[in-house]
């Protein structure tokens, strides 16, 4: 009987362990067949690799379906050292491919001068896209590069150079041929860089964009449109070519053989139904999928996209439409310096320019110091249900460390008169005329791209006289002998003198000869535009007629000084002040203060709340406008800006400076609308992806069969 029961006990034993092998073998073929692959070693898998195909209402890449979900960041907006750091974060997410802009206006500030890594300027670190390129690739993405020349992009001239402003007759996004020789000059330089990182070739580049949103500009050349063809063709660029539109047209906007994608927020039934209407047999594509949305200065509210619409929308595009997406943006970063965007206002006689803020976070799934969102886990479950095939993804990263510094006092400062006599004298033009930043004779002939500008007359003026300057883009400033004028901006309601015309009678303490500075700063040129609109340079500008008089005559014989706070001037400037009471310090100045750093520098944001608009330096980068008006409250500074020992915070202030300077472990970008959703989007939680089903099995079969052996 005992022998019995033993024998049956082993068999039924026998049979467990049979049984435990079969599932856990089962389950490892699982994993292995589903898990193992990356994206290049499933979609790069023969010696000659054939590029992305888009026919039969899919995308194929080397012959293989594929649904392409990928995400933006901008390698500008992105510190180089945060950049792997970002991108195994989207593929963390799911994605397969990162989508990248190109900033003309960064890669050749001076014309003629062209800068991808080694230009000495203030963004050269940032500009080495080859290797952006390359770390994507790294870091298992496939690329999806926007060179414009235009990019929209909520981002300084939508990418052009501002001294393009110089030839009076410019025409940019038309045929107009001298535009077309700085493009083809553009791309060559641009494209030597990169064609020979195309996926054909070993790379990761598998399309390139055509312009940007064209068929939203007026009035719109084919010609133009070709010509960025054919310079791509010439420079060996032969990926996958598109454009991308709010709207779409048969024979406007794009050029035959060109695949048309799709931008949009929300109603993604209405736009993708007019897209298939033009293209019927190619795949679906957004190419910008809003995430979110920008914010300009003066907002109540931050820009957003509500959860559940995102969530939703996205998924009638996976579902409905079997459509592959863009997260436009997966990361917004940072518009640092004086490189954020506007929306051009035709609301007056000419259109100005609404300034985005410094903050690119956009409401997107990875926030603008890199820390996900609700928006990030609800993307990455709608991908994984649709993932086919299903690849491996690498762990999500940790997030970064956030510090709040010691709350500093100001120690230096350097008053306005010092911070003029300061500027090179190749900065300080006499002209009989006052004229645009661009059309100053500097930076090897290609004017001022970005700062400020001052007029200084110095003249015989009598208490009472009347100043007038008209038309001043964007913001304008008044100095006597130094001291600023109130212009309104001390009210309880601050009242600024922007973009119109002013007279202002002169208080001054004695008839004779005084000062007149009039300093204007330039707060964006505006990002999305038309044909007709002409109006982007900054100062005082001819095209609009700008110009100063004192009594009604004008003014002429006017000193131009360039003030451009370039990082190498912030960093070398000299025989600063010590502040021995608070009441020494009036704007504009400049005011400085030491951070001093133990251990490795953290993450941090600068709260600015106390002060009321300028720019925050730290180490010399400029890392930022700050404006009292809102919504935008913190600068973000990464911690690679940071160093272990002193750093230098440096603040230009233009109105009324603050007592301390406070750092910040969260960021306050302002007020933002409830999310609409605290209800849960329309999926079930309980859904759970095969590929993550599989890999569980594997895990609970390995356990069982680890502890059944050893226990026998």
């Amino acid at each position: 009987m005992i022998q019995s029961t033993t024998s049956i006990r082993s068999t039924i034993m026998y049979s467990i362990a049979s049984l435990s092998k079969w599932i856990f073998l089962i389950s490892l073929f699982l994993c292995v067949s589903s898990q193992e692959k990356t994206v290049y070693e499933y979609f790069a898998d023969t010696s000659v690799p054939t590029g992305l195909v888009a026919e039969n209402k899919q995308f194929t890449l080397n012959g293989k379906y594929i649904r392409i979900v990928s995400g933006a960041i901008h390698y500008f907006r992105v510190h180089p050292e945060q950049w792997r750091d970002r991108l195994r974060k989207l593929r963390a997410m799911g994605a397969n491919t990162v989508e990248t802009y190109v900033s003309w206006n960064l890669h050749e500030p001076r014309m003629g001068e062209f800068d991808f890594g080694q230009g000495g300027n203030d963004f050269s670190d940032f500009m080495n896209i080859r290797r952006f390129v390359q770390i994507a690739k790294e870091e298992d993405l496939l690329v999806i590069l926007r060179p414009g020349p235009y990019i929209c992009a909520e981002w300084e001239y939508g990418g052009l150079p501002s001294w393009l402003l110089r030839d009076p007759d410019m025409r940019v996004r038309t045929n107009y041929e001298p535009f077309l020789q700085r493009v083809k000059l553009y791309i060559d330089g641009l494209l030597s860089q990169l064609v020979d990182l195309q996926f054909t070739r070993g790379g990761s580049i598998i399309a390139a964009q055509i312009e940007n949103e064209y068929n939203s500009f007026y009035p719109k050349s084919s010609a133009y449109l070709e010509f960025i063809r054919q310079a791509f063709i010439d420079n060996g660029l032969d990926c996958l070519y598109f454009t991308s539109d709010n709207y779409f047209s048969p024979s406007e906007g794009s050029l035959p053989g060109l695949l048309q994608t799709a931008n949009f927020k929300e109603n993604p039934d209405s736009i993708l139904a007019d897209l298939v209407k033009v293209q019927p047999d190619k795949p679906v594509m957004a190419m910008e999928y809003w995430t979110g949305w920008f914010t300009l200065w003066l907002q109540e509210e931050q820009g957003t996209n509500p959860s559940k619409q995102f969530h939703d929308n996205l998924e009638i595009l996976f579902d409905k439409y079997n459509g592959s997406v863009n997260f436009y943006v997966f990361h917004g970063g940072t518009n640092f310096g004086f490189t954020a965007g506007g929306s051009s206002d035709w609301s007056g006689e000419f259109p100005v320019a609404n300034a985005d803020i410094t903050s690119y976070d956009y409401d997107a799934p990875l926030s603008e110091a890199g820390d996900y969102t609700k928006k990030y886990d609800l993307a990455a479950a709608l991908i994984e249900k649709y993932e086919n095939p299903k690849l491996r993804r690498p762990n999500r990263p940790s997030e970064s460390t956030k510090t709040a510094y010691s709350t500093l006092t100001p120690q230096r400062y350097l008053t306005y008169s010092d911070i003029v006599e300061r500027v090179p004298p190749n900065s300080r033009i006499q002209l009989t005329n006052a004229v645009s930043m661009e059309q100053l004779p500097i930076n090897n002939n290609s004017g001022q791209s970005f700062g400020y500008i001052i007029y200084r007359k110095v003249v015989n003026v009598s208490n009472g006289d009347i100043y007038k300057a008209s038309k001043p883009q964007d913001v304008a400033q008044l100095l006597i002998d130094d001291n600023l004028v109130d212009t309104g901006f001390t009210s309880a309601k601050p009242a600024y003198w922007r973009n119109n015309d002013r007279e202002i009678a002169l208080d001054v303490s004695a008839n004779g000869e005084h000062t007149l500075d009039l300093m204007i700063e330039i707060i964006a040129r505006s990002n999305w535009f038309q044909g007709d609109d002409i109006y982007h340079q900054k100062g005082l500008s001819a095209v609009k007629g700008s110009k100063i008089e004192l009594n009604g005559e004008q003014v002429t014989d006017i000193e131009h000084i360039a003030l451009e706070f370039t990082g190498d001037w912030v960093r070398g400037l000299q025989g600063w002040r010590n502040v021995v009471s608070m009441d020494s310090l009036k704007a504009p100045c400049l005011v400085q203060s030491t951070l001093t750093i133990t251990g490795s520098p953290a993450d941090t944001f600068i709260d600015m709340r106390d002060w009321h608009k300028g720019v925050v330096f730290v180490n010399g980068f400029n890392i930022g406008r700050y404006w009292k008006v809102g919504p935008q409250q913190t600068l973000y500074i990464p911690a690679p800006l940071l160093r272990t020992g002193e750093n230098q915070i440096t603040i230009f202030e233009q109105y009324e400076v603050g007592t301390q300077i406070v750092f910040s472990d969260a960021p306050d970008l302002g007020p933002i609308a409830k999310d609409d959703d605290d209800d849960e989007p329309n999926s079930s939680p309980s859904l759970v992806s095969f590929g993550s089903f599989t890999m569980k099995l594997c895990t609970v079969a390995f356990i069982w069969f680890t502890c059944f052996v050893n226990s026998h």
